[in-house]
């Protein structure tokens, strides 16, 4: 699946217009249907964060520059009339992963359906590493205490 928040040009995807309305096509970025899915994956509860290591070391980054990338840890692949999403994700400790690997996938087939008009063919969820809230407490204390 091409990844599309990497360097290369996401291909457009045409959308006709359904009977009785105007002629015309609809053209939906690839990169588009990544940042939508990734916002639905987002909301879910048990999500702390999307992308792999590197991505989210970057993601902070972006963050504390206030352009966060809504697309990280996505990608896409679309076709015709069908969409195919890739989704690695970071998940709060002590969530169910299953539960919370099947929210993400019902939200993004939400939005897919509901905002872009497509069928999903599959979602594949990646929980790249667990969140452990007691972690960013003992980095902070860490962080205090060294300074004077």
């Amino acid at each position: 699946m091409a990844n599309v928040t990497g360097g290369t040009q996401p291909k457009a995807q045409v959308v006709s217009a359904p009977q009785g309305s105007a002629a015309g096509k609809t053209t939906i970025e690839d990169g588009v249907v990544a940042k939508i899915a990734g916002i639905a994956a987002r909301e879910v509860s048990g999500v702390y964060a999307l992308g792999g290591g590197a991505a989210r070391m970057v993601g902070a980054i972006r963050d504390a520059l206030n352009t966060t990338d809504l697309a990280q840890g996505i990608s896409v692949e679309v076709g015709e009339t069908q969409v195919a999403v890739d989704v690695t994700i970071v998940a709060e400790y002590p969530v169910s992963l299953q539960k919370v690997a099947d929210d993400v996938r019902s939200a993004i087939v939400r939005a897919m359906v509901e905002l872009v008009g497509m069928e999903v063919a599959e979602v594949n969820i990646t929980v790249n590493d667990v969140h452990i809230p007691s972690d960013d407490e003992d980095a902070d204390r860490s962080q205090e205490a060294r300074v004077q």
